[in-house]
């Protein structure tokens, strides 16, 4: 019997290492999977929302170091890979969306589940192209899955569901995708004296380093110490940044300290490396501001700047060393550690948990986690207050991965990444850390966990509100309406999956229901019940947001909730 096209896809993926599939069946990819069947190399991971999906082969190829793909049926069902894919997109990974569509002879004619996927995807994806001839094949696909690979980002191929069952054309299949290295890219050496004249005078300098900076972090402490600079880090960079670093000063902006703020604020000379940090608000407005970025698109779009170049972080801090040549003083590296050490220690206080004190401050939770999780976890975290206390809280090493929906800031990530990680790296400790409400979203799919017998551990911040919606609220000036949360007993709704379930409402029973989930082989979900009226303040508060905030309290007066500011200062002021 004759290839088809669909056999030509199954033989080009599993020749470019993929060995499996993200996504949910239906009858435009009736022939991809038969092909996939036939074929025994290609595991099907089925999940139970196509959003989920993508998700999770954005986290599988974050932690694979490779290409993942997902798969959606024609009309809604792959229309719903689309949020997954945007913070694919966004996060730079490599993956590719196979978009079943309708019969090719049915396409303009309003057909039942018509859509037009060539234009859907087009904004979150660097190549999206439709198969309509034999031809076509296998070329559209290795160029597809190419350009993944060379541009760091999501491609799309849409697929008629009658022409994937077509012959194949007699046409080689390549025998792999070529995964070459990135070539090396530094500055001119002219370039890199003008940055190098920058940083030779002796003014406080500082340095913002993001997740460009991966692989660049003995060279970046190198030059820390040449400069006498403190480092403040994005929030994607502290997976690689932040562990052992007697340099850094913490976070900034929405969810980081007011160390990092103000080791900003203070500088002479702000040195952007790796990093598309987008809150204008967050950087100084006197300092001299240089850049050096392996994206050119990325120079100056954030903040007025003084001097920008193009290169690799690692390659250019390797050559721009030479250059520096004066010495500084250490006074504003000393003054920022020590303001950051301090910092530190106020967070800590309040990372506690006393017998009895109902419920659990979220602070706890988080480092009781990070404390008992294994040096190599991998956490995922939602978006919103999990993302705050795990930018704080979870403490980073040389092997641990922070994976969540950072630059596209989603609700519901959490569980989805967790599940392409452990996918990805089935011998090694995943935790999502799950708000209430991203949990609820797609909460269907921890049958995948069960399905796929997944040994991920869910750890549910219940809190019976969107805390961080309700937080900017109040800073607004605004009463939080449309916030609450009617939620279950998630530990029971576990249980009822087939799921270990374990639902923890005193801080004195934290600590072992944690360590009970981590040994448990197989996947648990902790129900958490924290406080809802915890504050997770940004670093700066301006007058807008006071004045917000002032004005929250007085409607809270006017309309009967005074309860709910006695409960905010027994939280936030009387501890």
């Amino acid at each position: 019997m004759k290839k088809t096209i669909a056999d030509v896809l199954v033989e080009a993926l599993l020749n470019a290492g993929i060995h499996r599939i993200y996504g949910i069946v239906g009858d435009s990819l009736n022939a991809v999977l038969d092909s996939i069947r036939k074929s025994g190399k290609i595991e099907w991971i089925h999940v139970r929302h196509e959003e989920v999906a993508a998700f999770a082969a954005g986290a599988d190829a974050q932690v694979s170091g490779s290409i993942a793909v997902c798969a959606g049926s024609s009309g809604p069902g792959n229309m719903h890979l689309i949020n997954g894919l945007y913070d694919c997109h966004r996060n730079r990974v490599p993956v590719l969306a196979i978009a079943a569509h309708i019969p090719s002879d049915e396409i303009g004619s309003e057909y039942f589940q018509a859509t037009h996927p060539e234009y859907l995807f087009q904004e979150c994806s660097h190549y999206c192209e439709v198969i309509t001839t034999a031809k076509q094949m296998p070329r559209s696909l290795t160029m597809a899955m190419q350009t993944a690979v060379a541009r760091s980002g999501v491609s799309v191929i849409v697929l008629p569901g009658d022409v994937a069952g077509l012959e194949a054309a007699d046409l080689p299949v390549p025998e792999h995708v070529y995964h070459a290295p990135h070539p090396v890219v530094h500055p001119s050496e002219p370039e890199l004296a003008k940055l190098a004249g920058y940083l030779n005078q002796d003014k406080k300098i500082t340095l913002l380093c993001g997740a460009g900076c991966a692989g660049a972090r003995e060279l970046l402490l190198e030059l820390c110490d040449r400069l006498k600079s403190p480092m403040v880090i994005a929030l994607r960079g502290k997976e690689y940044l932040e562990y052992d670093n007697p340099y850094s000063v913490g976070l900034t902006g929405l969810i980081g300290y007011s160390s990092g703020y103000h080791a900003m604020m203070d500088c002479d000379v702000l040195l952007m490396l790796g990093t598309d940090f987008p809150y204008r608000q967050f950087f100084p407005e006197d300092a001299t501001v240089l850049q050096v970025d392996i994206q050119t698109s990325h120079l100056g779009r954030r903040t007025k700047l003084d001097y920008g170049v193009c290169g690799d972080i690692k390659a250019t801090i390797e050559a721009l060393l030479p250059y520096l040549t004066a010495e500084h003083s250490d006074k504003h590296l000393r003054k920022s550690v020590k303001h950051y050490t301090k910092v530190r220690e106020d967070l800590d206080e309040l990372a506690v948990g006393k017998p009895g004190k109902k419920p659990i401050h979220p602070q706890y939770l988080t480092k009781v986690i990070s404390d008992a999780a294994a040096e190599n976890a991998i956490f995922t975290c939602d978006v919103g207050t999990p993302t705050v206390w795990a930018a704080r809280y979870i403490q980073m090493s040389r092997n641990r991965r922070l994976l969540g929906s950072f630059n596209h800031g989603t609700m519901a990530n959490a569980l989805p990444q967790a599940i392409g990680a452990q996918v990805a790296d089935p011998g090694r400790q995943v935790i999502s850390l799950s708000g209430d409400g991203g949990l609820a979203m797609l909460m269907g799919d921890l049958l995948t966990l069960k399905q796929h017998n997944l040994p991920v551990k869910v750890v549910v911040f219940n809190n019976g509100a969107l805390s961080f919606v309700e937080l900017e609220m109040k800073a607004a000036g605004f009463l939080e309406s449309g916030t609450e949360l009617v939620n279950p007993n998630f530990a029971m709704v576990a249980q009822a999956m087939g799921i270990e379930g374990i639902r923890v409402e005193d801080p004195a029973e934290l600590e072992g229901a944690i360590e009970r989930a981590l040994q448990h082989n197989g996947p648990v979900l902790i129900d958490a019940v924290v406080n809802r009226q915890e504050l997770s303040l940004p670093p700066k508060i301006n007058i807008k947001q006071a004045e917000g905030f002032t004005l929250w309290m007085m409607k809270a007066v006017l309309n009967g909730r005074g309860d709910e500011l006695i409960e905010l200062a027994k939280t936030n002021l009387l501890r």
